[in-house]
């Protein structure tokens, strides 16, 4: 997310949200130091599974984006931090026994006087999943952003799943994306199906996206036919910096509406990088 935030102060699509307002700078970069445009950044703090916390603050916004999501289930926050292994989550997301809402999040029954509260109630404050983070967020901070008159909503999505990845992870993304379009039809959606993000402030991806382009290269060469099941694995990987450019210039191009793919994805940021260059 620092990435984008990074790109976003630069052309003025300020505040940014977080569950902790600022973010602890040594968990998302190398460093503990904040970077330089950190502080022309408004932060604020906000819980995205709680609409009211963050409502108040989109009042006057154009444009609103998501750019939250998990990979994993479980404690999300103890594989990043290193308290639980991936191993240990990728069997907790495969679990059959996972409480699994398949309840639209805007048809849910809240009472006079009770806040919003769009996290499953029988999961824990950590057990996230992926209805919840990758689809339900999405959705209810569209109908937020709607209800404020917001031009054009922006969900990063994913170009696909991955062998390693329950098929409940691009499902998810897919839902939202179908969701958003059919639910508010006045409000432009712009879905940057974006593929396996990598940014050298964070050393753990730098490995990770070797081994995608690795994928993407082989995947090249046999000409696609195992596409379908390498999913975003057999796609070239791409700085987050290029992904957060591109993004811009979508909402900067009132032409650009629905999926937007990785090619087109390259030629946003081609042309965000050009008119920088002027």
């Amino acid at each position: 997310m620092s990435a984008h935030c990074s790109y976003i102060y630069v052309h003025s699509l300020t505040p940014s949200q977080s569950r902790s307002g600022a973010p602890k700078w040594e968990t998302v970069t190398s460093s503990s130091t904040p970077p330089s445009w950190a502080h022309k950044v408004t932060w604020e703090r906000a819980d995205i599974l709680r609409p009211a916390t963050y409502a108040a603050l989109l009042k006057g916004s154009d444009f609103v984006v998501h750019s939250m999501g998990i990979l994993l289930e479980a404690d999300y926050k103890g594989v990043l931090q290193g308290q639980e292994s991936p191993i240990s989550g990728l069997r907790k997301a495969f679990s059959p026994a996972k409480p699994r809402s398949s309840v639209n999040p805007l048809e849910r029954d809240v009472k006079p006087g009770q806040e919003e509260d769009i996290r499953p109630p029988e999961t824990k404050d950590q057990q996230l999943t992926y209805e919840t983070m990758n689809r339900d967020s999405a959705i209810v901070l569209a109908r937020e952003a709607a209800r404020e008159g917001a031009k054009a909503f922006a969900y990063v999505s994913a170009a696909g799943g991955a062998p390693v990845l329950p098929a409940r992870y691009i499902a998810t993304k897919r839902e939202a994306e179908s969701a958003v379009a059919r639910e508010f039809p006045a409000m432009r959606g712009v879905f940057v199906r974006s593929p396996f993000l990598y940014d050298s402030s964070r050393p753990i991806t730098m490995p990770m996206a070797a081994m995608t382009g690795a994928g993407a290269l082989f995947n090249s060469v046999t000409g696609g036919v195992l596409g379908a099941f390498m999913g975003a694995a057999g796609v070239k990987p791409l700085r987050a910096d290029v992904v957060a450019e591109a993004l811009v210039e979508a909402l900067d191009n009132e032409t650009v509406k629905g999926p937007v793919e990785v090619p087109q994805i390259e030629e946003l940021a081609n042309k965000a990088w050009r008119k920088n260059m002027l």
